[in-house]
C-alpha cells in the first residue's frame, strides 16, 4: 500500500464511523424540525407564496442540520418548506451528499414529485447549499426538472467543481489518489475541477429555458474555489457576490449557508422577486 494511502484510509474511515454516534441526534433534530411546520406534508402554499420551497443540503450534510437556519427564515415568512437526504452511502446514517451526483440528482426529482403532490403545486422552487446548489442542475438539464421548477437559488453552489485552492491538482502526483476518492466518495470526485460529470452538466450552456437562476457567493470561501467559478452564465441569471451587498459579511462556505440572515434576505429576493427588498448590512436584523 502507497504510503500516503494509509493515511487516507484511516482518516476518511474515523469520518464516517463518527457519523454513527450523532446518527441518533439528528433524529432527534428531524423531528423537531417537522413539528416547527418544516416537512409539514399538510402546508399548502398561500397566494403570496404559491410554491413549495425544497432545499438541498450540501456534501457530508444531511437535511435538518444544514438548515437549521434557513428553514425557520422561511417558514416564518409564510412558506411551504421540504427537505429531504440524498446521495446516500451504505453504512454511513448521517453524512449524506456522497454518492455518484447524477444518483442524487435522481432522487431530488422524486422528492420534488412527492412535495408537488402534497402541495398540490404546479412547480416548485429549489435552494440548495455547495453541491445542493449544483446538483439540481443536472436534473433541471437532463431529467427534465425544468417542467416542475420555477427558480433555483445556489448559496455557494459547486457549479464548477472545485479545486480546494490547488490542492487537487495535486493529486496527479499520487497514484491511485482519484480512483480512491472515486470509489469511496462519488460525489467528492464529481466535484473536483474538470470532472467527467462537470464536463457533461456545463457542455452547450449553464442554463436551461424557463428556469430562473440565482447564485450567492461569498469571497471568504475556502471550499469551493475560486469562488468566482460558482458564477453562472445565461439568460435568467443572477450572480450575487455578498460583499457586494454588505462588505462587512465576513462569511465563508459554511456559514453562508447555515447562518448568514444576509445572506437568507437575497434567498427571499430571489423567491419571490415582484416584492424584494434591498438587501444591506441591517438585514441581518430584519
Amino acid at each position: 500500500m502507497l504510503p500516503w494511502k494509509r493515511v487516507l484510509i484511516p482518516l476518511a474511515s474515523l469520518l464516517l464511523a463518527s457519523a454513527a454516534t450523532i446518527a441518533p441526534a439528528a433524529t432527534a433534530q428531524a423531528a423537531a424540525a417537522s413539528n416547527s411546520g418544516w416537512n409539514d406534508y399538510s402546508c399548502k402554499p398561500s397566494a403570496a407564496h404559491p410554491r413549495p420551497v425544497v432545499l438541498v443540503h450540501g456534501t457530508f450534510a444531511n437535511s435538518v442540520d444544514n438548515w437549521l437556519g434557513l428553514a425557520p427564515y422561511l417558514v416564518n415568512r409564510g412558506y411551504c418548506v421540504y427537505s429531504f437526504d440524498y446521495g446516500q452511502l451504505p453504512g454511513v446514517p448521517f453524512l449524506y451528499g456522497l454518492g455518484p451526483i447524477d444518483k442524487s440528482a435522481e432522487q431530488l426529482d422524486d422528492f420534488v414529485d412527492k412535495v408537488l403532490a402534497a402541495t398540490g403545486a404546479a412547480k416548485t422552487d429549489l435552494v440548495g447549499h455547495s453541491q445542493g446548489g449544483m446538483m439540481p442542475r443536472y436534473y433541471l438539464k437532463f431529467l427534465g426538472g425544468a417542467a416542475e421548477v420555477n427558480a433555483l437559488v445556489g448559496i455557494a453552489p459547486s457549479n464548477r467543481g472545485t479545486n480546494l485552492g490547488g490542492f487537487t491538482e495535486l493529486l496527479d502526483y499520487f497514484p491511485g489518489a482519484k480512483d480512491l476518492i472515486s470509489t469511496a466518495t462519488p460525489a467528492l470526485a464529481d466535484q473536483i475541477t474538470g470532472s467527467a460529470f462537470l464536463t457533461k452538466l456545463n457542455a452547450g450552456g449553464d442554463t436551461v429555458p424557463g428556469v430562473k437562476y440565482t447564485v450567492i457567493a461569498t469571497k471568504y470561501d475556502e471550499v469551493v474555489t475560486p469562488y468566482r467559478s460558482q458564477f453562472l452564465n445565461g439568460p435568467n441569471v443572477r450572480n450575487v457576490l455578498i460583499q457586494d451587498l454588505c462588505a462587512a459579511d465576513l462569511s465563508e462556505h459554511a456559514a453562508i449557508g447555515l447562518l448568514d440572515r444576509i445572506a437568507f434576505h437575497e434567498v427571499t429576493n430571489a423567491l419571490d422577486p415582484a416584492n424584494a427588498t434591498p438587501t444591506t448590512c441591517l438585514s441581518v436584523i430584519g
